[in-house]
């Protein structure tokens, strides 16, 4: 045991309280700079906290992983501790900041000599970061996935980029072949669920390797979905079930989700599309914004207005499934047999291309009453419904940004290696080294966490968990992808090079399932200061 991070975490923590003590009991809308900072305190403390637990139980100390595990807990500590005591400078009255034994750990690990001590283990190692064993099952579905991934998926990633391509059917054929679409359906509606629990530790693995070959291409497949499965078992019908979870499960047909309108964004309780009773139905009316992948599906997971003077508003929502034929176009136009048409078109984006993000229009579009999730027993509970889907999305996420900050790494370390200035290969200079190191450290460190979150949602909790892992896992993803690019020099600006595509992809991850802001000031703002006591006191 190393007692020193454990003097370290136990002085964040004291700080961090220090620092929200004169903020308790404010209008947190008058503190958002202060709370959206400390948010992301709380949220690498909390990541912080758990990889020194994980270290420590681990008992394979004669090996080159476990001395590199040991540093990267070290560095990301270290970097922990000093983010917030700049932070606790700049936000707090509280001056005092760390403790003269947590400064002089923090000068210690960074250090020259320990960077270089760091990278020496990693050249070793020759730049592959170990992964972690959870048990013979995940590691034969990780190979398989990687497999599949570098074979199938990388190869064309490019080409589908570039020419905003729709999802070739290599790789939907390849998901479904896999198994892939059927992680969260019971097995007795033809997933892979287990029935005396979930596979959440599974799902993080696959999204993962599917990610590192492409965000858009195929890291994003199985996030869908999981929203609507989790969705229709919360508040569907058997009869609903038994519709609709086989064909999910095996991926035919594909599905979207439909929330976002563009006044709303991440403000789901004001939805405002509405769905107007009429006889044998319900009429849909209005606009939705961001629906991924909405011309492919075959259905489409709609969340509606069914109660225009609830109040609070949030219970005025009820969740519709749509049934649509599958287009590969940018444009389309669906007219319902019971009346009205809906239509899309497909928003161009500077990244994540693949799947597609849709303008979505409903005019009087008919949907009929069994399409009503949950039918009569369901209305206006699309809110609750929406959310137990959407705490597994964010997790999902955080899964899907390791995969691609995977990628980035391996690029980078292998281009720093081949690359010569001034006659010396770039990976051998001390400023790349700490680079290399830094972006390792996240990827280890978020990656763990996931994991760990994804076992406590497989017992039904870690619903503030998945929101801190995912604010620290899509912030590291814009800068391990940043730092790819900058080894890369102007390669990395050129779009010949995949890190250019690492780096677009990147930042859409801060804005969906959740975006950056929402979750920090309303999510684990409004958690922060009960969930510090509670860190403190115990």
């Amino acid at each position: 045991m190393n007692q020193d991070w454990y003097t370290c975490l136990d002085d964040g923590w004291a700080t961090l309280r220090r620092a929200l003590a004169p903020l308790r009991g404010r209008d947190l809308d008058e503190i958002q700079v202060q709370l959206y900072k400390h948010s992301f305190n709380f949220a690498n403390l909390a990541s912080a906290a758990h990889l020194v637990e994980e270290f420590n139980r681990r008992d394979d100390q004669n090996t080159l992983d476990y001395q590199l595990s040991g540093e990267i807990v070290s560095h990301w500590l270290a970097d922990c501790l000093r983010v917030l005591d700049e932070n606790v400078r700049s936000y707090s009255d509280d001056t005092a900041g760390l403790n003269d034994q947590s400064l002089k750990y923090i000068r210690a690990i960074c250090s020259p000599n320990r960077v270089k001590l760091v990278h020496e283990m990693l050249e070793r190692l020759d730049g592959q970061i170990p992964w972690d064993t959870i048990d013979a099952e995940k590691d034969a579905m990780r190979m398989s996935i990687r497999k599949f991934s570098d074979d199938v998926v990388a190869p064309v990633a490019e080409d589908i980029h570039r020419n905003d391509q729709m999802i070739p059917p290599q790789i939907l054929d390849g998901v479904r072949e896999l198994g892939c679409f059927g992680f969260s359906v019971p097995m007795e509606y033809g997933g892979l669920k287990p029935g005396d629990g979930e596979d959440t530790t599974g799902m993080v693995v696959v999204t993962e390797e599917l990610s590192r070959g492409s965000l858009g291409a195929a890291g994003s497949l199985i996030t869908r979905p999981e929203i609507i499965v989790r969705a229709l078992l919360e508040g569907g019908t058997e009869e609903q079930r038994r519709r609709w979870l086989p064909g999910l499960a095996a991926g035919e047909p594909l599905c979207a989700v439909s929330v976002t309108e563009p006044n709303t964004g991440s403000d789901v309780a004001s939805v405002a599309l509405s769905a107007r009773k009429t006889e044998g139905g319900w009429l849909l009316n209005g606009e939705k914004t961001w629906c991924t992948f909405a011309g492919k599906a075959g259905l489409i997971l709609v969340l509606a207005r069914t109660d225009r003077d609830a109040t609070p508003p949030h219970r005025g929502l009820s969740l519709f499934v749509i049934e649509k034929p599958s287009t590969d176009d940018h444009e389309f136009t669906v007219e319902s047999p019971g009346g009205g048409i809906m239509s899309g078109r497909a928003i161009p984006t500077l990244g994540y291309r693949g799947m597609h993000s849709f303008s979505m229009h409903y005019d009087d579009y008919f949907v009929p009453d069994d399409a009503l999730v949950g039918e009569e027993g369901g209305l206006n509970r699309g809110f609750y419904y929406t959310m137990r889907g959407f705490s597994g999305g964010r997790l999902q996420t955080a899964a899907r940004a390791v995969g691609l900050m995977q990628a980035a790494f391996e690029a980078a370390y292998v281009y720093a290696g081949d690359r010569l200035v001034f006659n010396r290969a770039i990976r051998s200079y001390p400023l790349t080294q700490s680079k290399l190191i830094n972006m390792m450290t996240a990827i280890v460190t978020i990656r763990r966490y996931s994991y760990a979150v994804a076992t406590l949602m497989d017992r039904n909790e870690g619903q503030l968990e998945a929101s801190l892992v995912k604010l620290i896992a899509c912030r590291a993803a814009e800068s391990v992808t940043r730092e790819a690019l900058q080894i890369h020099g102007g390669m990395g600006y050129a779009e010949e090079t995949p890190v250019s595509r690492y780096f677009v992809d990147a930042r859409v991850l801060s804005i969906f399932e959740g975006a950056e802001e929402t979750l920090a000031l309303k999510v684990v703002g409004r958690a922060l200061f009960d969930e510090i006591e509670k860190r403190v006191l115990n």
